[in-house]
């Protein structure tokens, strides 16, 4: 039994073990409710703050793109409020142009109706002072002159109607030669923005060699690039054919590291047949393997449209094994991607070859440890052939006795000089002139010695 004190009145009570078991278990679980309740309520509170602090900073990353948007969008605005007032400004001289030449021919009518109308006015004075007597004269002459006034009025009309036809055909004439050179901005415009700058007022292939001829000094001291001026057929029926440029770099070893084959393509702007880049690669393909080239790179400005070579370096090896088709502003970095990765090669290569040779070093040594065994069984062979003369010798006739001592004699020699090369033959005379197998010899002992010392 255990006593209980009620912290409230003081009194003393007995409970037994199991009821206290359940007031401990019941005053854990609340301690334990409550010590949960408190970590969830801190951990929605973190989970909270880390949610604003995301919140602000991607409205933040939202601010930050918006004013490059608008600072972009104002950019364009003010290019094409500039262009609608360069375009405004030819308008209105065109329409000054006509206004005036409208206007000269106005008062050059004008000045013609003018005089026509005083010579009428002054025939009217004439005839107002003449008598009664000249009134048919008068008549006659006014319906004259009134004829003439329909005739001058008509020519008139009709030279008003021809300039005014002139003038409509100079207007078309003039809207027609805007939207020519409108048409001729907007070429040129596309070009620039398509082409590098560098490319004005210069060939494709001049442009190369003095980008290349920039860095050679720096960043390939050790390369060639030099122009394919000899054209090469692989058959009686092939059309010799050559490239453009050869790109070759060795080691310090003179070993060669990487070759690449270009050929330099581009159009003039008014060409009536547009070539594409795939009808030269067939050609670029066959002059990499006559010049024995690794790689091939076509440099190219056709296709100006093309989203595909519009992208960056373009790998067309699905089509023909290792080429590339790039735009000029690539013709600088493919040189280096290829270069670095035939470095890479170039390290694998060197430990390739320094393993062959290991493995050289080990067949010699097998080579010379079964030279070694076919002398000393040739050796062997022709000592027991001489036992087996000296013993019939000995069957045949004992008065030959002599002869099948020197022969012994002779086969002890032979059975000497053998032993004597054999009890000669040492672990260093084999590895004298064998460095690979006199170092696994070194590391076996080291590792035997190694092992002794443990035990």
């Amino acid at each position: 039994m255990a006593e209980i004190k009620c912290p409230h009145c003081g009194k003393v009570f007995q409970v037994d073990e199991s009821g206290y078991a359940q007031i401990a278990s019941q005053v854990r679980d609340a301690e334990f409710a409550h010590a949960l309740h408190e970590r969830e309520a801190a951990l929605a509170e973190a989970e909270g703050r880390k949610r604003e602090l995301a919140l602000a900073r991607s409205r933040e990353q939202a601010g930050e793109a918006m004013e490059q948007l608008r600072a972009k969008a104002a950019d364009d605005l003010a290019q094409r409020e500039k262009r609608i007032a360069v375009l405004e400004a030819r308008i209105e001289g065109a329409d000054a142009e006509r206004k005036a030449a409208v206007g000269e021919a106005r008062a050059e009518l004008r000045s013609t109706i003018a005089d026509r109308d005083a010579e009428i006015a002054a025939l009217k004075e004439r005839l107002a002072r003449t008598d009664a007597e000249k009134r048919l004269a008068v008549k006659e002459a006014t319906e004259e002159l009134s004829g003439q006034l329909v005739t001058l009025r008509s020519e008139a009309q009709t030279t008003e109607t021809s300039l005014r036809t002139q003038l409509l055909e100079q207007q078309k004439a003039h809207d027609l030669a805007l939207r020519d050179k409108d048409a001729e901005i907007e070429r040129i415009l596309d070009q620039r923005s398509r082409l590098n700058t560098k490319l004005l007022g210069e060939s494709l292939e001049q442009h190369c060699e003095i980008e290349f001829n920039r860095i050679r000094a720096t960043a390939f001291p050790r390369a060639e690039f030099t122009k394919d001026t000899i054209a090469v057929s692989e058959g009686e029926d092939d059309r010799p054919t050559k490239g453009d440029y050869i790109f070759r770099e060795c080691d310090e070893d003179g070993t060669e590291i990487v070759s690449i084959m270009f050929e330099m393509k581009t159009e003039q702007q008014d060409a009536t047949r547009h070539k594409t880049n795939d009808a030269h690669l067939k050609k670029l393909d066959a002059d990499r393997h006559k010049k024995g080239c690794e790689y091939a790179v076509l440099v190219s400005t056709l296709e100006p449209e093309s989203e595909l070579y519009n992208a960056g370096i373009v790998d067309v090896s699905w089509q023909y094994e290792k080429m590339y088709v790039v735009r000029p502003q690539f013709f600088i970095p493919i040189i280096g991607i290829l270069r670095n990765a035939a470095l890479n090669a170039a390290s694998y290569k060197s430990e390739l070859a320094q393993m062959r040779r290991a493995n050289l070093d080990v067949t010699h040594f097998e080579e010379a440890l079964v030279d070694f065994q076919e002398r000393f069984g040739k050796d062997f062979e022709r000592a027991g052939k001489r036992y087996a003369e000296a013993i019939e010798s000995i069957d045949k006739a004992i008065a030959d006795l002599q002869k099948t001592k020197e022969k012994l004699v002779a086969s002890e020699n032979a059975l000497r000089l053998a032993n004597d090369k054999a009890q000669g033959l040492t672990i260093r005379k084999l590895t004298r002139n064998n460095p690979t197998m006199k170092g696994l010899l070194d590391e076996a002992r080291a590792a035997a010695a190694s092992v002794d010392e443990d035990a």
